[in-house]
This record gives C-alpha cells, structure tokens and sequence, in this order.
C-alpha cells in the first residue's frame, strides 16, 4: 500500500490545485481556498486513523483537536453563549478529541477496516459541511468537497498500489478491494458505519442553511427535523 508521505503528498498536491482552482477560476477569497487546500491536505491521512499508534494518528487528531473547536466559535455565537462558555466548551471539546477519540480510535479499530471505505468519506465531508459553518452554502460545499477529496485520493492510491506486475501481466495483491468498498468483514463495524452515516445526513440535512435555499431545501429541512424530533422522543 501506499506510504504515508505519497498520501499526504498526493492529498496537499490536490489541495493545492483545489484552492488555486477556485481562487483563479471562482474568485473565492485567499483564506477560504488556503483553508480548503489544508483540508484537503489533512483528510488525506484520515483514512489511515485505523492504523493504530502512529503519524497519521496522532498528527490527525491533534490536528482535529486544535482546529475544531475554532470552527465552531461561530455556532456557538449563533447559541448565544458567553465567551467564558465558548472557551470551557473549546477545552472540552479539544480534550474529548486529543485523549477520548484517540484513545478509541487506538484500541477499537481495525486497519483496512470501514476507516477505508467509500461511507466513511461521505460521512468526513458532511463533518466538514456542518463544522464550515461560517460561509454561505457554496462556500461549505466547497470546503466540504475539499475534505471529500483528499480522503478518496487516499483510497484510490492504496488501491493503485495493490496491483503488482508479474512479468509483463498485472496481478492484485491481498489488499485490493480492501480500500474502496461500501462495507468490509466486520458485521458491527457496517452497522456501525451505516449508523453513523445516517445521523450525520440526517443533522445535514437539519442545518438551518438550508431553510433559506428554496423550497426543496426547506423541505429536507423539514424532514430531516421531524427525524430528529422522532429521535429525540
């Protein structure tokens, strides 16, 4: 498979045409396609939190820990917080990530298990969608689509990287198919994904921007809120 310096390579070089693209082509602002290209460049690595102790482990969520909290300053602001209750909520939340996901991701995953896997990207760059909440929906699509990339590039290397030439004739390692795939070995570990796949949709779908999108987006609006309403209950 692929090595760790080629993805993040491959993912910031992507990143890089990403933002450029948008800047020149879009007239997106400097700091949204620097921000974009970042992401794409770190979600590269996101794939491989399954690997246990190592760089992309420890790198990503010390990464997610610093940078998630200061996303979420303007949701916080929206919910009328006090800037003391926004500086507990941050340490909170960079705790929760740096020591409580860590310590999970270490001990209950598996390599090449549903961290690699095409519902696990879906649900990375709906994450994006709802944390990017400071721009308007293009720019979030944006930003969203900047995460999505980087952590398909990372599938798609490690599958290139299961075909081994054998003479003049390529042949597929153990590993292909092991990247790229809707669902892997582990039965809890589908149903888990899927789970989690649904809520992230379903509070997606509930965020207020799409309330002022027209008429198809109030209507997933609304029924992503009765979901949530259903849930709660």
């Amino acid at each position: 498979m692929a090595g760790f310096k080629t993805h993040v390579t491959v993912s910031s070089a992507l990143g890089v045409v990403y933002g450029g693209a948008a800047l020149t082509l879009y007239d997106v602002p400097l700091p949204t396609c620097v921000m974009a290209g970042g992401l794409c460049g770190v979600s590269g690595m996101f794939p491989d939190l399954d690997s246990g102790p190592g760089i992309p482990l420890r790198e990503s969520v010390a990464f997610a820990a610093a940078v998630v909290p200061m996303l979420l300053i303007d949701r916080f602001k929206r919910m009328g917080m006090s800037h003391e209750s926004m500086v507990l909520a941050g340490g909170t939340i960079y705790l929760a990530i740096r020591f409580g996901l860590a310590w999970a991701l270490k001990h209950y995953t598996v390599h090449r298990g549903m961290f690699h896997s095409l519902p696990t990207a879906v649900i990375f760059s709906q994450l994006a969608f709802l944390l990017c909440s400071s721009g308007g929906l293009s720019i979030r699509f944006f930003e969203a689509g900047a995460v999505l990339i980087g952590f398909l590039s990372h599938l798609i290397l490690d599958e290139i990287w299961s075909i081994e030439w054998k003479g003049v004739l390529p042949g597929l390692k153990s590993s292909a198919g092991t990247a790229f795939k809707m669902w892997g070995p582990s039965g809890w570990s589908n149903v888990l994904t899927y789970l989690i796949l649904c809520a992230t949709t379903t509070v997606t779908l509930n965020d207020p921007i799409w309330a002022t999108t027209g008429a198809e987006g109030r209507e997933a609006h609304q029924i992503a809120a009765s979901l949530l309403d259903q849930f709660r209950r």
